[in-house]
């Protein structure tokens, strides 16, 4: 087998399926790529059993379709190396002898028997296809990847729930302290389906998805989904269980509304944060009609800080306290210069927006309270 191919295209296609590749695999074959050549196209596979990652692109010129395994590191290592140049592979079928050429010299080494590498399982046939815009998609994930548990006791909740509705899709994430609503009604999806995205697939598809992709399409079962856009398709199991019904924490009844800058909010949280507890994180907020306190102090190195923060707050003076570090990731992904935050009480969770929702979309990032001792 023969091909030539870019070696910058090449780069740019085997660190987009690296991502897919675990740095400590079970399975000594997971640490290759499987090179895949035919009808002259490339395709490029990396996989950690639960997911699977392909890219392709177009060769110059092939002799003899075929296939190889190759070292991933090693392979992305030469490459780097040699990107900007026209690479020729040459691939002795019988040995699997590998060798690269390029303008002023050569590499060579040992490939790998494609038949150990482990193959994709087919889709059950009751399967069906959903074709979202790719900034719908990108957006979703964007807005509540963050929020999503890292705490593998309770695995549901260290995904992306997607809730597809035929008028309209919601992503939630949550990972119990904090929990994130977003709501895209500018699509139809005309169906009503849903299924936990991992994590890991999530932010894949988050670094190598752009807004102006186009079209998304999303091949689903009840197991796995396959997103295929542009150049590239990813294969990922769900996350198996049923998702708490999120609506019902979310309060609906929050009466008092407080507006302010996000920039000075957060900024101001940074610097205060800085006092919090390094064992409990609290920071406490006495909130007036024209301004807020923020309120941070580490009694085992008796330090404190003060700040205040002017805002607009239409209700009850209350004191309110919250983990700084989960409410500076909220305001840090509220992408919006003035936030409305909806309170109740002290022991209710505060309801984070954007003043001005985008036209078809809504956002809420939900933040429960610790309590504040006075």
């Amino acid at each position: 087998m023969r091909f030539n191919v870019s070696g910058k295209a090449l780069l740019a296609q085997l660190q987009a399926v690296s991502k897919v590749i675990n740095a400590k695999n079970a399975l000594a074959i997971l640490d290759n790529f499987l090179l895949t050549v035919k009808d002259n196209t490339l395709t490029i596979t990396g996989s950690d059993q639960e997911n699977v990652m392909t890219a392709s692109l177009e060769v110059m010129e092939s002799e003899c379709d075929g296939e190889i395994a190759v070292n991933a590191k090693r392979l992305l290592n030469i490459v780097k190396e040699i990107s900007g140049q026209p690479l020729t592979f040459y691939i002795n079928d019988e040995n699997k002898e590998i060798d690269i050429k390029f303008l002023n010299g050569h590499f060579n080494f040992m490939g790998i028997d494609a038949t150990e590498f482990p193959r994709l399982k087919d889709q059950e046939e009751d399967k069906e296809t959903l074709i979202l815009p790719a900034g719908v998609v990108l957006n979703g994930i964007e807005n509540t990847l963050f929020a999503a548990s890292t705490d593998p006791i309770r695995p549901i909740m260290t995904g992306i729930y997607w809730d597809i509705f035929p008028d309209k899709i919601v992503f939630v994430s949550s990972d119990t302290h904090k929990l994130v609503k977003y709501t895209n009604s500018t699509v139809t999806p005309g169906t009503e389906t849903s299924f936990i995205l991992p994590a890991k697939p999530a932010a894949i598809v988050r670094s190598l998805l752009a807004k102006d992709e186009g079209e998304v399409q999303v091949i689903k079962d009840s197991k796995s989904a396959t997103f295929n856009f542009g150049q590239y398709s990813l294969s990922t199991r769900f996350i198996k269980g049923n998702y708490p019904k999120y609506d019902r924490v979310i309060p609906q009844d929050s009466p008092f509304h407080m507006v302010v800058d996000r920039d000075t909010f957060l900024n101001a949280m940074r610097r205060v944060s800085l006092f919090a507890s390094q064992a409990s994180g609290l920071t406490k907020i006495n909130v007036q009609p024209t301004e807020m306190l923020l309120a941070a102090q580490d009694l085992d190195y008796s330090t404190c800080a003060e700040e205040r923060v002017d805002c607009d707050y239409k209700g009850n003076a209350m004191t309110i306290g919250f983990n700084s570090t989960y409410l500076i990731e909220v305001l840090t992904n509220l992408k919006s210069d003035t936030i409305i935050i909806d309170l109740c009480d002290p022991a209710r969770p505060g309801l984070f927006r954007p003043l001005t929702q985008e036209e078809g979309e809504d956002i809420v990032m939900l933040q429960s309270p610790m309590q504040v001792i006075e």
